[in-house]
């Protein structure tokens, strides 16, 4: 089987082509509002995949090397995607946990003498009153204060 080359005036007509389709999809679309996307997701790959192997030449098929490469940067994109979403959840667990252990701790120090600082002043005290929720506050000396200022707690 014989490869022909194309003639210029097929070169010249092929491009003419394709200067109307990209026109017609990127040009027109972005005049009707349809904006391409700037970073491509997992079907935007198995679309283009896909793609690849149906046009694929069937003298000079994609190798095995190309293929397994491709299917491994995919997985690999996956995988990242996957811990990426459960280091955003765990994150927000850490935190919750986090607001929950200080509110104990706030409250557990209800009626004890405290150290804190206001700034560059040092607050001495004891706790009346504590505060709930993610950032817990407690009342010294009439004033409340914001649990983190908290330096010390001491015995009574």
């Amino acid at each position: 089987m014989e490869i022909q080359k194309m003639s210029p005036q097929e070169k010249a007509l092929l491009d003419e082509q394709v200067k109307i389709y990209n026109w017609e999809t990127f040009v027109k679309d972005k005049e009707n509002g349809r904006v391409p996307k700037q970073a491509l997701g997992k079907e935007d790959f198995l679309q283009l995949l896909t793609k690849q192997l149906a046009y694929q030449d069937p003298l000079a098929p994609m190798e095995d090397k190309e293929f397994i490469a491709q299917m491994a940067q995919f997985s690999s994109l996956e995988h990242m995607n996957t811990m990426s979403q459960g280091i955003t959840k765990l994150g927000g667990d850490f935190s919750r946990i986090a607001n929950l252990l200080s509110g104990s701790e706030a409250v557990s120090a209800l009626g004890k003498p405290v150290e804190l600082f206001d700034g560059e002043t040092t607050v001495q005290g004891v706790v009346r009153a504590v505060t709930r929720g993610d950032d817990p506050q407690i009342l010294v000396n009439g004033t409340y204060y914001r649990w983190d200022q908290v330096k010390t707690v001491f015995e009574e």
